[in-house]
């Protein structure tokens, strides 16, 4: 069977199996039925999986559910999620046989008759798991799921999201605003087996009281006044994929009461019906406010709490990842010299030291508002001092104020850097100010 299988990849000689299996990526074929009719050596070492057991099956029975993430061009027979393009490049996390959680790197790619005919989709991959962790562990990465950030805490973000992506428990990202707790939401779905499923957000504080539960659940025609057609919920939109609840602890508590049912027990029932439907869908919930504390001022239903935060995740603000300021800086300088086709800028060291001492209470997202602010300013190619929002301008002026640099003298700082063996950032400490502020003041003494 096997051999009558391979025939329809190819009538070279025999040999193209040996080569296949010699290569160093993993290789699946499926017809337009999905039905499996190659599968390498390598694919059998990273999944797990022989090739007895997956020949002639479905490849999402033959995994345990869709192999590519529901990316590749023919995740269903009908054809109503096929790709536009003949071939797909994407990131995915896998299950092997044995339970173990495996990163790939895959490209799918429509296979052509002679006569230009599609019939199947040829999928190659590589396991970079352990590529990932090693670069994680160095610190050797800044740039994970479109989130830019070196610094540790960040890391073991990174961690997480790798760690949590194949498990369908509920989780909760706590964070300031701005510090991106949707793309980190994103990243994680984008990780997982439902990568190629639709990803639902929705802001539970930016709906009014009597609208959230309808934007939830759905609503039948004449459930209320203006509900002039039935409507899908954003769970049932999310349907096989992930519902993103941003500023969950804003539900009001009867919303609160129908959120735990379905956590409990996969259903809902729309505004208006007493039919009860089930919804397949993962949630990520997020909140700027520490949810626990909300259960104690009688906000928020406890048993609710513990059903969202079974994975908890802690984003930092900006102000205690510094050193990322400068990856922020150039990855939307990079931006916006793409998006517009410019040269691209370059930031001032006046002005990196000024925004290396700003506390950035908006975090990240002000960050990235500051530059497009300053870009727009800008008359040249470099971005000073001067064109940076008057917050950051008015703060190093309450900062001169202050006289930060009447605690520096260069003979105080000599000796102190010969104590520390030229290591600034503990004499930054042991002078009692900032790292950036003895930069600068170096910057201005040297």
């Amino acid at each position: 069977m096997k051999k009558i299988l391979l025939k329809k990849i190819s009538s070279e000689p025999e040999n193209l199996e040996r080569i296949l299996d010699n290569l160093q990526d993993g290789i699946i074929a499926h017809d337009l039925e999905r039905r499996i009719f190659y599968y390498n050596r390598k694919a059998e070492e990273i999944t797990g999986y022989s090739r007895d057991e997956v020949l002639g099956k479905d490849c999402h029975e033959a995994h345990g559910g869709p192999f590519c993430g529901e990316h590749c061009q023919f995740c269903n027979p009908s054809q109503e999620k096929k790709i536009d393009t003949d071939t797909v490049d994407y990131s995915i996390t896998i299950t092997t046989k044995s339970g173990e959680i495996r990163q790939l790197d895959m490209v799918s790619t429509m296979m052509k008759d002679k006569n230009g005919q599609d019939f199947g989709v040829l999928a190659s991959f590589k396991d970079v798991t352990d590529i990932l962790d090693l670069q994680i562990r160095l610190g050797e990465i800044s740039n994970f799921a479109n989130i830019i950030g070196r610094n540790s805490r960040m890391l073991q973000v990174f961690q997480q999201i790798r760690d949590v992506a194949s498990y369908d428990s509920a989780i909760h990202i706590h964070g300031e605003t701005g510090t991106g707790k949707e793309l980190v939401a994103m990243a994680i779905h984008n990780k997982s087996h439902r990568s190629g499923a639709p990803f639902v957000a929705i802001n539970c504080g930016a709906l009014p009281e009597g609208l959230i539960e309808s934007e939830l659940f759905g609503h039948l025609k004449g459930a209320f006044s203006g509900a002039v057609r039935d409507k899908k919920g954003r769970f049932e939109l999310a349907e096989g994929g992930t519902i993103f609840l941003d500023e969950v602890a804003e539900l009001p508590k009867h919303v609160q009461v129908k959120l735990l049912r379905f956590l409990q027990e996969g259903t809902l029932e729309k505004v208006g019906s007493e039919k009860t439907i089930s919804v397949n869908t993962r949630i990520i919930s997020a909140s700027n406010k520490n949810l626990k504390k909300e259960v104690k001022k009688n906000n928020f239903r406890d048993d609710l709490y513990y059903r969202l935060n079974v994975i908890p995740i802690d984003l930092p603000p900006l102000r205690e990842r510094k050193s990322d300021i400068p990856l922020l800086c150039n990855h939307f300088l990079k931006q916006v010299a793409e998006k517009y086709k410019k040269e691209r800028l370059h930031i001032s060291k006046e002005a990196m030291y000024a925004m290396m001492d700003y506390s950035w209470p908006g975090n990240v997202r002000e960050l990235e508002n500051a530059i497009q602010f300053a870009i727009i300013k800008c008359k040249g190619n470099i971005i000073s001092f001067e064109n940076l929002p008057m917050e950051l301008a008015g703060s190093q002026v309450d900062r001169k104020k202050r006289g930060p640099f009447k605690k520096l003298d260069i003979h105080a700082v000599q000796a102190t850097l010969e104590k520390t063996g030229g290591n600034k950032a503990r004499a930054a400490r042991l002078l009692g100010v900032g790292r950036a502020t003895l930069y600068r003041f170096l910057n201005d003494h040297s």
